[in-house]
């Protein structure tokens, strides 16, 4: 079996229409608004960041694509994450719906224009971080689990110098500034509910690193702080 044909698998080819078409335009389905400017810069920069990672990885490390290809279907995912990461993956998608609920029913007041271009510069920074993530830890899994049979080991490089979960500190830099493009203060609530989540997941994970993964202990003495650095 080539590489293209593990990758380019139904399951596989059903993820990507669901970030490419679906999640972007989720806000602009729901209110009907096809002139809403946010929600359409908000969909470039998920549809960008999702194109751009996967064709660069798809060049440097094809595996790793193929190890994301069987998000929820790995068997020997952590059982922590088999409930965390399909709570999370909904949860994206429920702050675009209540986004485009908003929108439709006008719940919010709008932010100003300089809180949405700061919400940009967030989205700029997320999805910047994560792709450098992506491409710099080649066992960036779509779920918690240790790759014994891809041969795992730390990656201390890139972002991880900085943190030891860039990928997740990612994340934190896109749930909050989504809502604030999208002008909806209620969509907070369930990127807020993410984020604690997500924080939860980090602990977690990085607690099964250091008990499982040969010389992770030693390189949270070296790297102290898991999303931001001087803070968490």
């Amino acid at each position: 079996m080539t590489e293209s044909s593990k990758i380019l698998t139904p399951h596989a080819i059903i993820q990507v229409l669901i970030v490419m078409v679906l999640f972007p335009l989720l806000p602009i389905f729901i209110s009907g608004r096809w002139d809403w400017w946010e929600a359409w810069v908000n969909a470039g920069f998920i549809i960008l960041g999702f194109a751009i990672s996967r064709l660069l990885a798809a060049r440097m490390n094809p595996d790793l694509l193929v190890e994301r290809s069987r998000f929820l279907r790995q068997a020997d995912a952590k059982s922590f994450d088999k409930i965390l990461a399909p709570i999370l993956m909904i949860l994206g998608a429920v702050i675009l719906v209540v986004a485009g609920m908003d929108r439709l029913w006008n719940w919010s007041h709008p932010f100003s224009l300089t809180l949405k271009i700061i919400a940009i510069l967030a989205l700029i920074i997320g999805y910047a971080l994560g792709t450098y993530a992506f491409l710099e830890n080649p066992f960036f899994s779509g779920m918690v689990r240790i790759q014994a049979e891809r041969g795992q080991r730390v990656i201390a490089s890139g972002p991880y110098r900085l943190v030891r979960h860039p990928g997740y500190a990612s994340s934190l830099f896109t749930n909050l500034a989504i809502p604030v493009l999208l002008d909806s203060s209620w969509a907070l609530i369930p990127a807020f509910i993410a984020i604690i989540l997500l924080a939860i997941r980090t602990c977690l994970e990085d607690r099964c690193l250091q008990d499982e993964l040969e010389g992770y202990k030693e390189y949270t003495k070296r790297v102290r702080y898991r999303w931001i650095p001087g803070i968490w």
